[in-house]
């Protein structure tokens, strides 16, 4: 199917725009040079970030289990953006991060990450450490991502091509010292998605950068009986997730285009997210790059909330009212602007739905909280809704501005400094 880089966009009705951040901090590390925040994560009251410096807490980084690490995990506190906890993160460098509600029957909200060490790890923040560390003793593999199970007793994880073979390995977290199984033959590069279904027990979605979107059937032994439905974009697919309603799929390439599947990994649309742009009057807005799509969504009137950024810093939530229909021609809507917190490349976002506020993390080692769609509230601070009567609509790719970054980040991009070069797959 043709990448369609000629979609609409316009301002939504309620456009608004936050000039500041509700608040705002930034890591401090050991490194000199600069720090980026990678991963974020809503944790038990507290936000998480997973950053690319080795941290300043030296008895952290000796504490307990943990041996000297590159890419610390920090706790802040949601009320004052304090920093409250510096848990060690991995060895080589942490890749993602994610919190859950329970693992293996605990109970409670956990944090996991994994990393180039080869391992995924779940914190206890009371003892400052890992709790259960899966690892696969055999072999020495590094995961680029992960995900667990809605009830929390099977954790899948992606590796990175390693010579020919870039796995998919499941664990019992009761029993984390081996995987249960490993599936070799799904994809042939790094695997940069990994994604239970949210309605479908028994569904793994999982991308790659050998183009390859996969379905699998995670309880399956035999590895050629367990792929269900494979798509095929025909470029690195950095990202993926499930829509909504749990059965269509988004995908989002190295190249900026962004992209949607039906359940049997049809494709349905592609789009260079970079398209669409927006002018109107001394407002203008031109993407260049995507920063990610949240199916939790913050728009009342979309399916799926799609992050973009700018260059300088700023924030845009876009959203499409047809994302289903082939090759439609849908537009797409502008919600809202969030300007001024950041310097240079956005790398994380979450939305707080409980909060109503969006958190950012980037280049700048800037953590931003920021309001969310309402004016009340705490989306209220700083929200001007723009007149939307001056708007003109351009469309013309000629204009965009030349983009700063790339896609690709590797372990060896990381520097004596803490400074990777390139953009993290996700």
């Amino acid at each position: 199917m043709e990448i369609s880089n000629g979609s609409v966009l316009l301002a939504s009705p309620n456009l608004a725009t936050a000039s500041s951040a509700l608040r705002s901090n930034t890591i401090s590390t050991i490194a000199s040079g600069e720090t980026y925040v990678l991963s974020l994560a809503n944790f038990d009251g507290k936000y998480a970030a997973m950053s690319s410096g080795s941290s300043l807490n030296s008895s952290t980084r000796n504490a307990g289990n943990n041996k000297n690490t590159t890419c610390p995990i920090y706790l802040y506190s949601k009320q004052t953006l304090q920093r409250e906890q510096t848990l060690p993160g991995h060895e080589i460098s942490s890749t993602f991060m994610r919190s859950v509600v329970s693992m293996a029957g605990s109970g409670r909200p956990v944090l996991v990450s994994s990393g180039k060490d080869g391992s995924v790890r779940v914190w206890d923040e009371r003892s400052g450490g890992y709790g259960i560390q899966m690892t696969d003793l055999s072999k020495s593999r590094a995961f680029l991502s992960f995900d667990v199970s809605l009830d929390g007793y099977t954790v899948a994880a992606g590796t990175e091509l390693h010579g020919d073979d870039a796995s998919v390995l499941y664990w019992d977290p009761r029993q984390p010292a081996a995987p249960l199984r490993t599936h070799s033959s799904t994809h042939s590069d790094d695997i940069t998605a990994v994604h239970f279904s949210p309605s479908t027990p028994g569904v793994l979605l999982t991308a790659s950068s050998d183009g390859l979107i996969s379905l699998s059937n995670p309880e399956e032994t035999d590895e050629d009986e367990a792929v269900v439905n494979v798509g095929n974009w025909g470029c690195s697919v950095s990202q993926a997730g499930w829509l909504p309603d749990g059965s269509r799929i988004w995908c989002a390439s190295d190249m900026e285009t962004f992209s949607t599947w039906s359940e049997e990994l049809d494709l349905l649309q592609s789009h260079d997210i970079r398209g669409p742009c927006l002018h109107s009057g001394p407002r203008t807005w031109v993407t260049d790059y995507l920063i990610t799509a949240s199916p939790s969504s913050p728009s009342s009137d979309s399916s799926l909330d799609v992050f973009v950024g700018s260059n300088e810093g700023d924030i845009a939530l876009l959203s499409n009212s047809d994302l289903s229909t082939p090759q439609s021609s849908a537009q797409w809507s502008l919600h809202k602007l969030w300007s001024t917190g950041h310097e240079g490349v956005v790398r994380s976002l979450l939305w707080d739905e409980k909060d109503q506020v969006l958190v950012t993390g980037g280049e700048d080692g800037k953590i931003c909280v920021w309001p969310g769609l309402s004016q009340g509230g705490l989306g209220g601070r700083g929200v001007v809704v723009e007149d939307e009567s001056a708007m003109d609509v351009d469309s013309d790719l000629s204009n965009k501005r030349s983009r700063s970054r790339d896609m690709d980040w590797d372990a060896e991009d990381v520097d004596a400094n803490g400074k990777n070069g390139k953009r993290l797959k996700r």
